[in-house]
């Protein structure tokens, strides 16, 4: 079965949607690779169609995904309870990077087991609860990180991380959404996030949305405006962090930890509980996703680089803890060294 579309062109003015949300027995996604030109909204009501949603990126994210994924769960559910292992296995290696994609199947996989014969009842309150949460350790990470931003300040971020990325708040743009709407006259620099252009499309759109200032950037502009302009701080979310503290998050994050330090501005990484995964003891153990060349040698469909190029694609790459100034999560603030509190995070998801 095809995914249902429903599209609405955006002309006048910017409208936030939801990026997921679950109605009348379906997932409803808010596409993402149409953003911002065009309202695109995929109906799901399969479970294979969430798995492609997820793998060509209509719903990204970490924290999204993992709800999307949820939900995805519930449709294989109503597929008869034979379903929801294949469908497990199949949703969770549609991004493996992501580790809250994996965190949240494996909750839904437990609520099944210990479910009876309402077992499709079950599975949609986990999901309805998995959602929930992630919006409110969203809110939580807001609040852990205001201390952090400047009354009168420059954020840098890259990517995006926020409502889009997450059930509707945001991690690092939770922290700025926070510290605007607690009145610190906050101005963002969003560096372009090449090759997709997340920040580019997604971001900016996001921040203008609520008012906040913003210049975009190419990404390899970040280093000379922190070389020329006054950048307080830089806050980026995180895809997977593991027990020591690195951090994998969208490529071209390593290099923005490695600039900041130079220029002595702090870097933070914001995520939730879900996002640790204490099973790896460093970033060296973290899968990175590989993707499809015509991401870099296309752009919406226009070829810019000879086809018989040999492309390098890296959706992620890991920036050691020791580039890290401070996590923030949604149980407070996390300096060095990481593990012991880390761990206790984790635990408490």
């Amino acid at each position: 079965m095809r995914l249902r579309r429903d599209s609405e062109t955006i002309e006048d003015g910017l409208v936030m949607q939801p990026a997921v949300k679950f109605e009348n027995e379906e997932l409803i996604l808010l596409d993402q690779t149409k953003l911002p030109q065009e309202s695109t909204f995929l109906r799901c009501t399969t479970w294979q169609q969430v798995r492609d949603a997820i793998k060509t990126m209509v719903v990204r994210g970490a924290p999204a995904i993992g709800v999307a994924a949820a939900y995805g769960m519930v449709l294989a559910a109503r597929a008869g309870r034979n379903e929801i292992e294949t469908a497990a296995q199949a949703l969770k290696s549609a991004r493996p990077t992501a580790v809250n994609l994996g965190w949240a199947v494996e909750k839904m996989l437990r609520a099944a087991a210990m479910s009876g014969e309402d077992f499709v009842q079950t599975l949609y309150e986990t999901a309805l609860e998995i959602a929930e949460e992630d919006l409110q350790m969203c809110k939580a990470i807001g609040k852990a990180g205001l201390p952090l931003v400047p009354h009168h300040g420059v954020v840098m971020t890259h990517c995006n991380a926020g409502a889009l990325a997450t059930a509707g708040y945001g991690t690092a743009l939770g922290v700025i959404r926070t510290a605007h709407e607690a009145g610190k006259r906050v101005r963002v620099i969003a560096c372009e996030t090449r090759p997709l252009l997340q920040g580019a499309r997604l971001t900016t759109w996001e921040l203008l949305e609520d008012g906040i200032p913003v210049t975009l950037i190419t990404d390899n502009m970040a280093g000379h405006v922190m070389n020329t302009h006054k950048v307080n701080c830089v806050i980026v979310g995180a895809d997977r962090i593991a027990r020591n503290g690195d951090t994998a998050n969208k490529i071209g994050t390593y290099a923005l930890s490695v600039m900041a330090g130079y220029h002595g501005i702090p870097f933070y990484v914001a995520a939730p509980g879900s996002t640790i995964d204490v099973s790896l003891p460093s970033g060296d153990s973290i899968p990175i996703e590989q993707r499809d060349k015509r991401e870099v040698t296309e752009i919406l469909g226009v070829k810019l680089a000879p086809e018989r190029v040999e492309v390098l694609n890296p959706a992620f790459d890991v920036t050691p803890h020791k580039n890290i100034t401070a996590i923030i999560t949604d149980r407070g603030l996390i300096y060095p060294p990481y593990e012991d509190a880390l761990v206790a995070v984790a635990k408490s998801v």
